[in-house]
Parts: C-alpha cells; structure tokens; sequence
C-alpha cells in the first residue's frame, strides 16, 4: 500500500491501532501469528556434499572422467592421475564459488535490528524486532537500526541515513506530513523508513506498516533468491565445445578402429590406438589452462584493486557491452565539496583570488557556525557530509569554527526540519561587531552607528542568528540587502532563477541568511526568528567526481563499451555529472525510475539501448534495466554498493560491489569487488578479461590444431598404403610433452596490441570466430602433410629409423607453432622470444624430452625409438619449421588487410 500518501489517522485507522496507546499483548500476539515473524526468510541452500557434487554435471568434465577411465585400463595411470587431478582442482574451485555466493541473503539478514522499543498498552517496552508486527508504535532515536517498515506519526530534528537501501547519497530527513503522489520514489518518501537503514539524528515515532519479507529489505531478498542462468560466456561456449567434441572424439575414433581392422590390423593394436587417439584428442588440460589463465588474471587485479570472488568473472569482463555504473563514490568522489558561493552577483570558487567583501566575509562566517560538525582526535571534521563541505569551505578560507566560537559562542539553535527546510542558530556576540554588522543593523534603524548602543555596539548584549536552507523556503523570509537596501520582488525572482541555473548544473543549492538582536528573543519559534532576514548569498555544493572517471569512460567507449549511469540521485545533478564525465552529450536523455515504471517491456527493450543515464530507480527496476539489455544480446556489468544494487548485482552477468562503501550484502552478491571503489578499476579489469580470453582462444587454438594433425596422421595413413605411424605410447607422450606445460603457459601470454581499440565480442560469436576454425584445419592438414611426407620419404629410402622421425616431426612441429601463435597477430620477431619466458621454458623443456626419447638408452626401448643421425635430425626439423614458417605467413596477410580496412 502507497502508506505515504495517507494522513497518519488514517494510517492509524487501517492497521486499528491507537498511536498514542500502541497494541495490547493479545493483539501482538494474534498479528504475529497471522503475519509471522519480522525476519528475512531464507531458503536452504543446497549442502555441502550436493554442492559438491554439482561440480561433475558439465559435458566436458564427464568426457575428462571418461578419458582417465580409458587411460587407466590401458595402462597409462600417469595420464590417469594427471586428468583426474585437474578434474578435482576444478571441482573445488567451483565448490567454494558457489559455497560463497549462497551467502548474500546471510548478509541480509545481519542489517535487521535485535532490539525494538514500542509502545505496548500504554507502556514503553523493549522487545525483540522479530516480535514486531504491523500495527506496533515504534519509538527510535538517532543511532537506531529501523526495525521495520514503519510510516511516522511524530518527528523531532530526525533524519535518518538511507543510502544502502535508496542509493542516495544525502540524509533523509524525516517529516509526518503525507505526500500527493503514489508514485513518489523510495529515496523521497519523507514520512516514512525502512527497516535496514539507519538513524542518524533526532527521534521519532512511527506505526510499523510491514514486516519481515513483506519490508522493502524482503522484497530485495526475494529478488536476491530468485534463480537464473548466471553462467559466464566462456563457460556457456565451452558447454557446446563439450557436447560437439564428444560426438566428434567418438566418431573419429570408431572410424580408425573400423579402417584399421578392414585393412587386416590386429584387433587389439587397433582398439589400443583408436582408445590412445581418443585421449589425446580431448583436451584434458583445458580446464587447468582457463583456471590458471583466470588465476592468474585474478592476482593481477588483485594487485591493482580488483578482487575478484568468482574466477570465471574474470574473463565475463572481457566480454561485457555495457557497464552500468552507480554514481556516487564510484564515478565520484563520495564528499560533498563546495564548488562555488555567489554574493553581490558574483560568482565566486573556493580557493580563487576573490575580494575579502563584506558579503563573503558574512557568507563565511555564517557556514562556519552554522553547523554541528565537530573535530574528531585526529582532526578530521565529522558530521553531516553537507554540513562538513560548509564547515571545510569556510576554514580553508581562514575562518575556523573553533576561533569563531570564542566570538560567537552558540545560545540557541532552530534544527532543520523536512517542513521547513533551513536550520538557524543564534549567537551571543562577545567582541565588537565587524562593519557589516554594524552597517546592516544602523541601515535597519535608519540611523548610523551609535556605540552608545548596546544592540547596535556588538557588545555582549546583541545576538545574531544564521539561517541556512533551500532558497525556495529561505529567498522568501528575506527583506533586505547586507548594505540595507529593501530586496524586491523582482530581485527575488533573479535569485531564484540564479539557484535554479546552479542546481540544473548538478550542484545542491543552499541559500544563506543572518539577523541581528538586541536580544535573545523569548520565544524561540520559527515563524519569529526566522522572518525579516538580510540576504548573504547562495552556496552549491556536488560530490565532485572523479578525475580519473573521465578518462575511463572515454577509453570505455573507445573499446566498444556502452557506459551508463544508475544512481538514486536527483535528475538535474545526475544529468550534469553525466554530461562532465562524457556519459551523454548536451540534450541527452534521462530516464527517472517513475517514468520508467510506466513504460511497458516492450517500448522499454525498444530504448533501453539508448539510454546512458537513469535516475530515482528503484531495485527491481535496476534489475529490470539489466534484464532488458541482457534480452537485447547485451553482457552487462553492473556496479554498486548498497543493500538496494545486490539484487541487479546478481542478476548481472557480472557484479562488481564497491569495497569501501559497499555493503556486505553487495559484496556477497558480486563477483568482484572494487578495493577503491574507483570506475577506473572497472577498465583495468576489462582490459585483463580481453587479454585472458585472448589467451583462452590461443591455448584452444593450439591444442585442437596439434590434436587434429595427430588425427590427420592416423587417418589419413590407412588410406595412403601406409603402415600405422604411431604406437599408442607415441601419441600419449606428444599429448603430455606438448599439451602440457605449453599449452600452460600460454596463459602467462602479455596482451595484444590495440586491445583497447576493438569492439567487444559479440554475446553470440562462437569461440572458433576469426578464422579459428580454419586455422585449426589447413594447419592441422599441413602437420599431418610434413609428418606423413616424412614417413613415405623414409620407408622409400629403406630407412629403418621411419617411426622415430615420424614421431620426432609430429612432436617438433607442435612446438614450433606453439611459438608462432604466441599472437594472432603479431610476429614472432617482433614480439621477441623473453616476452613470455615460461612459454619459452616449456618448449625447451619439451625439446629437451623429446630429443632424451631418441638418444637415451633406457628411452629407446621404452619408446621403440633408435637415435637419429645428424641429418635425419636435420630434415625433422626442417619439416617442422615449415609450421612456423606459414603461420607467421598467415598473420602477415591478416596485418596487410587489416592496413588497407583501416586505409580504405
């Protein structure tokens, strides 16, 4: 129910409460028996032994299992352990994944209050929250949790502090009076609070409206609890990899077996082979390669801010299209600073070179004073962040709160109300009046200064009040000028006008304004000391935002990725932060969280793509954003920090939750989080995701291209006359001398040029795109082509050495395009060998291996290996060079079309 929009009687009358009795205990008891309990449910997440066992459900970890069974009862038990190994490591890591991520609605539950004071038959009472029930009369004050979702009936100076809930970056302050509109967003419904959030100053008294999942804290668990496919696209790709590599693997294995026995083959040898071929056709370190490549993305990040809790995020971030960013201490700075104060219609900025006027000097004084923050031991000023931009304005300026006091030492103070909007303090002046003083009171009296007069003298008998508030509600109580000139109604108008221009260009305008005394007036009411007021000037105020914040968006864009701004703020101030960081051009649109609430699915899918900024959203409707691009092919990303983001966070492909304003709810909701809460890190860590699917795509590259020669060797050579090249032993040891520490290390791979400058991979592009596909077959047909041509060449020459240089070929030529696919683009020599010294450990490593399987005793007779001569070593090697040699061919085909598309 809208229970904003009613007077408090009415309120009262439809929960049958009395608001100055509270609920009998008969009544309490019988509401909580019919709405339960006031505590956040939470389904029960999946044990840990199910967990656990959700692991081994994928394609590719059924077939990895297969392959160790295989690989056991053919005797190889190293292979065996090896890919069970890798199977278990990756079964872990996705257990604790996933273990962690049952824990945001855990969080949840830790911002409900333990204790509630009510008013229970006529009585104040201390009970537990969970007991509470619509209809209760709550009693809070400042450093309160809000119990419950509560409408208030009573308010004394109370604001309360909303921003994990609302993302508003400002206090709430609080009023009784009802509102018009139904529609009024969360963060402006100032009669009412919401369990979670946090009282900051005064007291109050409400009537509990709902409890429990019924508050909007529930409806955000709800929202959290809610399933859907949160899979990465690497890993919704490598799912169809599985499925189609299976059926593949089993095919192609079924036809050697078959060939091999129509050609008169023993059965066995050929069963032997076809299981051998099977094994190493399956990619058993893919898994080790992506959790590697990923961890080693995820220290990296680390290293530069970025925590990353869920590892397949990594690579999401390479993939992302859009990036919804909140606003504050993300793209800004999270502090309110004042960007400029405008007295006699000048503009003026704090730290410029301006004249000491009178009427900066009493603008000065006046924020000064006219606050209640305080130093804390160390100095910091602690109090509202509106109220500490004021204060550090002023004593930047040279007017200390702490000297001032000494002259102006505070009698009495109006708080600020929600009604009235403006706050005023009263001071006893202890010294002599500075000349504006003295000047606005003789311009009052309509006679000059006369220091016979104690009111007018600025001796310890005058007083004075500041008043400081919205200009609508202060312009209107001024009557004159600081020189004593009689304000006009059209004078008026141009201030409001002048406040008006400054908070479209997203400042928080405050209007300031003082009066003299002869004395403390005996009765201190606002429609008596805040009337008849001499105008000083305006002051606005911004979160500022980020300096670096620019620069990202701008590099966001130039990487094909479409920045957009979600904040609970104003549309005027999210509107000017939007236009100086670069989110949209002058006249770009704002969409408001009320506007986007009338709009049906479909007229929102039809925009949604060209919308860069939304304000006043509320959390289904932050989700509802993320579901709309994501229907429209778009991988987002989505940032926050309150209790209000966790749900979008979860529901996002990726969530990133600030580290030091985030809530825990939001960190458990995400995937990684912001050490500095800084827009910047976001782009650091898209730039690492491209450059670990990069890499991804060069390990698939590789290992597929080396498996499909080995394929093409043992089934092409039935079909040539030829004798079976490979005993099985062979091919299991290429499998682990070239698909292994190689293929590892590839994810140690720097990133590529210009990786900033290209487009995002499209939600749909298949990880075989750009040419993978074929590059796995023509260089899988030329590696089967040399190794075959180096067995027909030497059993016509009557070499009884054939099988060993078969083997060696095979082997040589893995590992020289190893090397020659280090970039798609890039050559070899001009990236240099020590770019990637792990890869270049591994393939001295592997040569090594190699080349001890042919010249050491033992060796030989393990392997059916005899030591080559000089020259066949030689002509191994040049076969294989033939690899390198058209590969890095390719690519300087691929950089001369690309010239010309970027020429043309």
């Amino acid at each position: 129910m809208p229970w904003h929009t009613d007077t408090v009687e009415t309120v009262a009358r439809t929960l049958q409460v009395d608001a100055s009795v509270g609920l009998h205990a008969g009544e309490a008891a019988e509401r909580l028996a019919r709405h339960g309990r006031n505590d956040i449910a939470a389904t029960r997440p999946p044990g840990p032994v199910r967990l656990f066992a959700r692991q081994f459900t994928d394609v590719l970890v059924l077939i990895l299992l297969a392959a160790a069974v295989i690989a056991g009862i053919i005797g190889d038990l190293t292979d065996a352990v090896v890919i069970l190994f890798i199977v278990l490591l990756d079964a872990v890591v996705g257990f604790v994944q996933e273990y962690r991520a049952e824990r945001a609605v855990a969080a949840l539950k830790q911002l409900a209050a333990s204790e509630a004071r009510v008013m229970r038959a006529g009585a104040v009472a201390t009970v537990a929250a969970t007991e509470l029930v619509p209809g209760d009369v709550v009693l809070l004050e400042a450093g309160n949790l809000v119990p419950a979702d509560i409408r208030w009936i009573e308010t004394h100076g109370l604001k309360t502090e909303e921003a994990a809930l609302t993302g508003e970056s400002q206090g709430s302050d609080k009023q009784v009076a009802p509102l018009a509109d139904p529609d009024t967003p969360l963060a402006e419904r100032r009669n009412m609070a919401y369990k979670g959030t946090l009282v900051t100053q005064g007291r109050g008294r409400g009537i509990v409206v709902a409890t429990g999942m019924a508050t909007e804290l529930g409806r955000i668990a709800a929202l959290l609890q809610a399933k859907h496919d949160n899979r990465t696209p690497l890993q919704k790709r490598l799912a169809v990899f599985g499925r189609s590599l299976a059926y593949l693997v089993l095919g192609l294995c079924v036809l050697l077996f078959v060939t091999g026995v129509l050609r008169g083959e023993p059965m066995m040898t050929m069963l032997l082979t076809a299981v051998s071929l099977a094994v190493a056709a399956i990619p058993e370190s893919l898994p080790a390669v992506i959790t590697a490549a990923l961890a080693l993305g995820a220290r990296a990040l680390a290293r530069q801010n970025a925590l990353v809790r869920r590892l397949p995020a990594v690579e999401t971030l390479g993939s992302v299209t859009y990036i919804c960013s909140d606003k504050t201490g993300t793209l800004t700075q999270n502090r309110m600073r004042v960007e400029q104060w405008v007295v006699n219609d000048r503009v003026q900025t704090p730290g410029a070179a301006t004249p000491a006027t009178a009427a900066t000097n009493m603008l000065l004084r006046a924020l000064a004073l006219n606050t209640d923050v305080e130093s804390d031991a160390h100095g910091t000023p602690v109090g509202d962040p509106t109220e500490v931009a004021l204060y550090v304005a002023a004593d930047q300026a040279g007017y200390r709160k702490s000297e001032l006091r000494l002259t102006y030492p505070r009698i009495a103070e109006l708080p600020f109300d929600a009604e009235r909007k403006r706050m005023t303090t009263l001071h006893k002046e202890t010294l002599a009046a500075p000349p504006e003083l003295t000047n606005a009171r003789a311009a009052r009296s309509g006679s000059p200064p006369s220091p016979s007069r104690g009111e007018d003298s600025g001796t310890a008998e005058s007083i004075i009040s500041f008043t400081k508030g919205a200009p609508e509600s202060v312009l209107p109580l001024c009557r004159q000028w600081l020189n004593g000139d009689a304000i006009t109604a059209a004078a008026l108008d141009t201030w409001q006008r002048q406040a008006q221009e400054l908070a479209a260009a997203g400042l928080r305008v405050l209007a300031v304004a003082f009066r003299t005394w002869p004395a403390l007036p005996a009765m201190l009411d606002a429609d008596i000391v805040e009337r008849d007021l001499v105008f000083v000037g305006l002051v606005g105020l911004m979160d500022p935002p980020r300096p670096e914040a620019r620069a990202a968006v701008m590099q966001c864009r130039a990487a094909g990725i479409t920045p957009v701004m979600i904040t609970g703020d104003h549309p005027a101030t999210a509107r000017a932060i939007a236009h100086t960081l670069g989110f949209i051009e002058d006249g770009g649109e704002v969409l408001t969280g009320p506007e986007l609430e009338r709009l049906s699915l479909q007229e929102f899918e039809e925009r949604v793509e060209h919308i860069r900024v939304y304000a006043r959203v509320a959390p289904e409707q932050k989700i509802r954003i993320v579901k709309a691009l994501q229907d429209r092919g778009e991988f987002v990303a989505m940032t926050g920090d309150g209790v209000n983001d966790a749900p979008a966070l979860k529901r996002a492909d990726i969530g990133v939750a600030m580290g030091v304003i985030g809530t825990d709810v939001a960190k458990e909701a995400s995937d990684m989080i912001l050490l500095d809460d800084n827009f910047a890190t976001i782009v650091v860590a898209v730039r690492a995701g491209r450059r670990i699917y990069d890499n991804i795509r060069k390990f698939v590259r590789y290992t597929l291209t080396t498996n499909s020669g080995e394929i093409w060797v043992l089934l092409l050579a039935p079909f040539l006359g030829l004798p079976i090249p490979l005993l099985p032993i062979h091919i299991l040891w290429i499998n682990f001398i070239t698909d292994g520490f190689p293929a590892l290390a590839l994810a140690a791979e720097p990133e590529e040029k210009n990786i900033m400058q290209r487009p995002p991979r499209r939600p749909d592009e298949s990880l075989f795109a750009h040419g993978m596909w074929q590059h796995i077959l023509w260089v899988g047909l030329l590696t089967g082509g040399i190794t075959l041509f180096a067995q027909a060449w030497a059993l016509g020459a009557g070499n009884a050495h054939w099988q060993t240089m078969v083997f060696t070929v095979l082997t040589f030529a893995q590992l020289a395009h190893v090397l020659a696919i280090r970039s798609e683009h890039e050559s070899l020599f001009s990236q240099g060998l020590r770019t990637n010294l792990p890869l270049l450990a591994a393939v001295l490593a592997a040569l090594g291996l190699q080349l001890a399987t042919i010249y050491h005793p033992v060796l030989n007779a393990l392997f059916k290996t005899q030591p080559l001569t000089a020259t066949e070593l030689a002509i191994c090697v040049a076969l294989a060079s033939v690899v390198f040699v058209a590969v890095e061919i390719e690519k300087w085909f691929g950089r001369r079309d690309q010239r010309q598309t970027q020429s043309g």
